[in-house]
């Protein structure tokens, strides 16, 4: 099963919504991701979390559960409802954007949740973000940004295969030295690692929805 959460960051482009909505067979919003979910047309399935930011309960049409934990925050709700229902694939929308802090939260919540899924992603109108696997191939257009961030803080034993500036059995480092603003030279691109984890980040593409 194929799952989309939207969460209460950055509104996504009805298009965007749009696309994922299709592809996904149910439809989550994270509490006040709600809101937007109906300001762009689309009803969700269910809505959960704690409700407190969920203010369109006048024109919702689905599930409301409410959970008070103030341990976890809505997104973490809503992936434990995705992983309790054995979604192999989940999609985010509104993950980033407008508070620092929760961007930074929701980024914590990824690695604590991508061993559960076959695919875990973030989608805003300009990147697709996920954790990699070991070792991973992915077919872009030549001249395609890329980005890689060691979200556990050290990522050993990089090697990459098309991008313009190769990786070579290296380690990134937080504070040291980071992945960011690479691009790719060819379509098929790979990109093997050690251990960590390594968060990549590509200008998203149709190819990625």
């Amino acid at each position: 099963m194929r799952i989309l959460i939207i969460a209460n960051g950055t509104e996504p482009s009805t298009g965007l919504m749009g696309s994922l909505r299709a592809a996904c067979d149910r439809f989550i919003a994270a509490d006040g991701g709600g809101n937007a979910a109906i300001r762009l047309g689309h009803n969700p399935d269910i809505v959960i979390g704690d409700l407190d930011s969920f203010s369109h309960a006048d024109a919702f049409h689905g599930e409301l559960i409410q959970d008070p934990d103030q341990e976890t925050n809505d997104l973490e709700k809503a992936l434990g409802f995705a992983r309790k229902h054995k979604a192999r694939r989940v999609d985010v929308l509104g993950a980033t954007g407008k508070r620092l802090d929760h961007t930074l939260k929701n980024l914590s919540v990824m690695q604590q949740f991508d061993p559960f899924f076959d695919q875990l992603a973030f989608y805003d109108d300009i990147f697709f973000s996920r954790i990699l696997p070991r070792d991973y191939r992915v077919s872009l257009p030549p001249g395609h940004l890329v980005s890689l961030f060691p979200l556990s803080g050290k990522v050993e034993g990089i090697i990459t295969d098309g991008l313009k500036y190769p990786l070579r059995d290296e380690t990134l480092e937080n504070g040291r030295r980071d992945g960011t603003s690479n691009e790719t030279l060819q379509a098929d691109i790979r990109i093997r690692h050690r251990s960590g984890v390594l968060l990549f980040m590509t200008a998203l593409t149709d190819r990625l929805l």
